[in-house]
């Protein structure tokens, strides 16, 4: 049975377009309205709220907690500062990406990890004989994303804490009016944001104080379809949409390592042993044959395409997330699986895997498109990730 997040008495009621969608194993928006379209542009020009309580959510405590964290993902926990927050992904023995989340340090012997699969189990495995606490905190922690240009004006006027002084992919403790929360300087936008953790009895309190708050700044409820094309033009990943878990994988070349995802960053390779490191190790002594990009689809190309089969161009409506060849010189190097058109960039744009021969930032291609019953190739240029990148995120 699909479960409803703690947050659900008051995103029901909003939710004029009744269009939900599963996500680990809740009920969430798709979109709030009948069209995607406010919720996005709130994302880009005041500020969206996001009901993300699905991510599974684990609480990590004891001496050995950094120890066992480190054992387990590829960046370096034991140096993480307090107050902390670490994007990585986590391997497989053959140094083949799981999951990708987050880690965050809530004190000296305290870490709060975000995952999109469940990965209670794999925690648990990999602690034995560790002095360590696992808690699975997923239905006990309400989380809300509070993303855009107004996010910090509007978190701002509800609490003392000040969130000047937060930098990126930080954390802090905070007090929400009478509500004790966490707020990260976090999100999946691409854009200036926060997100909230608080505790599940009190989520929809929360709620209430940033939709008043918001008000006076434009505050939108936003759901999935919005955070889909910001997270593209992000240049963000999507588990099971751009990259197969290695579990769920039935091929090794399903799989891919996290150099193939341009997370070259995530890995460090100095640590101590981590699951996936001699293989990693291996990999890092070779270029990876393939490589995770941008693409720029060429408007001019594309309207000619239509207009050949006397229509004027039609784009998708919402963001797609579908496997679709990509050629150059006539063969196929890779292939792109998600994408969408940019309504602020004004540009047609996609996320896509290449060999790396063919990977480089200017590289001409083609990707194939779908007019009229018929496959034709539409000119497209690589480019580098993120697609939009404010200055807003970081200051």
């Amino acid at each position: 049975m699909l479960k409803t997040t703690p947050f659900h008495g008051r995103t029901a009621p909003l939710c004029a377009s009744h269009a939900w969608r599963r996500w680990a194993g809740y009920v969430v928006a798709s979109s709030y309205e009948l069209t995607h379209e406010r919720e996005y542009h709130a994302i880009r020009s005041a500020a969206a709220l996001f009901d993300i309580s699905p991510l599974h959510k684990y609480r990590v405590r004891g001496r050995d907690a950094a120890r066992l964290l480190d054992r387990v993902v590829t960046r370096d926990v034991a140096r993480a500062a307090l107050g902390q927050v670490l994007y990585t992904p986590w391997c497989d023995a053959a140094g083949k990406v799981l999951d990708d989340g987050t880690v965050a340090r809530l004190d000296e012997t305290s870490f709060r990890m975000t995952a999109a699969e469940p990965g209670l189990r794999w925690l648990q495995d990999n602690a034995l004989g560790l002095a360590v606490a696992i808690e699975d905190v997923s239905e006990s922690t309400a989380a809300l994303a509070l993303q855009g240009p107004a996010s910090r004006a509007i978190l701002q006027q509800l609490t003392d804490t000040d969130l000047a002084d937060l930098k990126y992919f930080r954390i802090t403790a905070a007090r929400l009016r009478e509500f004790w929360v966490t707020i990260s300087r976090t999100g999946y936008t691409g854009d200036l944001g926060y997100e909230i953790w608080v505790e599940a009895r009190h989520a929809e309190a929360v709620w209430d104080a940033l939709a008043t708050g918001g008000a006076p700044y434009g505050i939108t409820p936003a759901g999935m379809l919005a955070l889909d094309v910001a997270r593209i033009e992000a240049g963000l990943m999507l588990i099971d949409v751009d990259y197969v878990p290695a579990r769920k994988a039935l091929l090794e070349a399903q799989t891919s390592s996290p150099f193939e995802l341009d997370l070259a960053w995530t890995v460090n390779l100095a640590k101590e042993q981590f699951v996936g490191k001699r293989a990693l190790v291996r990999e890092a002594q070779r270029a990876p044959q393939w490589q995770f990009v941008g693409l720029e689809i060429d408007w001019d190309a594309l309207e000619r395409l239509y207009a050949e089969a006397g229509l004027a161009p039609q784009l998708p409506g919402v963001a797609w997330r579908t496997s679709t060849p990509a050629y150059a010189d006539g063969k196929q190097v890779g292939y792109a699986t998600s994408g969408c058109w940019s309504p602020l960039l004004k540009k047609y744009i996609a996320l896509a895997h290449l060999r790396s021969p063919w990977a480089a930032p200017g590289t001409l291609l083609e990707l194939e498109v779908t007019i009229e019953h018929r496959r034709r190739r539409a000119a497209a240029r690589v480019v580098k990730k993120p697609f939009f990148n404010p200055e807003r995120k970081r200051a």
